[in-house]
């Protein structure tokens, strides 16, 4: 039997598990980002330019590194959510679920019957080229498959303990950049940390996992870690590179005119 790498990294880690945005469309990112230890990986189809054939390369690599492979998509589309499952994505994260209806919608498409409305694929990445056992291929799909609803909105957080009680939602991640845009403002305001620390309380209760996405700073992990987040989301390969690159030419002018 196989074993979602996400749900063991939430388990198995000491603190919240540890991942990263993927946006540049080169499979060396995902690489790098398994060697640097990271727990789990998003390939976000949300707001970067990757396209399928990118984005199962990057699985492929990612699953052979011991780096589960989440991916993130630009919006509810069944056809979508079957390639993906299929190319052996650990795991679907969907942004702005802020009701209920949504959730639901969006839990089914991931599932397969009865449950849901998933089709069989068994011959791509995720059933082993059809090499695994159906059995197999269905238990993964229905057990170990991750879906993670991001909440982003006041009302997304009103309805998070009852979204986090969907069947088929394993996780909630609570978008700060939106949410705090969607009540006009600053993600340091009072009331933001509020409304989040109230989605976490609430999926909490329903013994649903909570995360996040912010700076990859001590000090901000310390204080996610602290609201209570089960994962996190430091940074993203692009920023990474951008922030080395800055380094590294400031290093060496400093040095130039010292």
């Amino acid at each position: 039997m196989t074993a979602s790498l996400f749900r063991a990294a939430l388990t198995d880690v000491d603190g919240p598990a540890l991942g990263t945005w993927v946006k540049l469309p080169a499979v060396e990112s995902v690489e790098l980002m398994a060697l640097a230890g990271f727990d789990f990986v998003v390939i976000d189809l949300e707001h970067a330019p990757l396209d399928l054939e990118a984005v199962s390369g990057f699985i492929a690599v990612a699953l052979r590194s011991g780096l589960s492979p989440i991916v993130r998509v630009p919006g509810i589309d069944g056809g979508l959510f079957q390639r993906l499952l299929d190319a052996g994505a650990e795991g679907i994260m969907v942004p702005h679920v802020d009701s209920v209806d949504e959730a639901e919608r969006v839990a089914r498409l991931a599932r397969f019957p009865p449950r849901g409305t998933r089709g069989v694929g068994a011959t791509g990445r995720a059933g082993q080229w059809g090499a695994l056992p159906r059995a197999e291929y269905l238990r993964f799909g229905q057990e170990e498959v991750v879906l993670i609803a991001q909440l982003e909105s006041a009302d997304a957080v009103d309805a998070a303990g009852d979204i986090a009680r969907v069947d088929g939602i394993d996780a909630v991640l609570v978008g700060m950049a939106d949410l705090s845009l969607s009540v006009q403002r600053d993600e340091s305001d009072p009331y933001v940390r509020d409304l989040a620390m109230r989605a976490i309380a609430a999926a909490h209760e329903t013994g649903v996992p909570v995360g996040t996405a912010g700076a990859a700073t001590p000090a901000a992990v310390g204080a996610s870690a602290e609201m209570g987040y089960d994962f996190l989301l430091l940074g993203n390969d692009a920023g990474f590179l951008g922030a080395a690159a800055r380094t590294a030419v400031a290093g060496a002018r400093a040095a130039v005119a010292g």
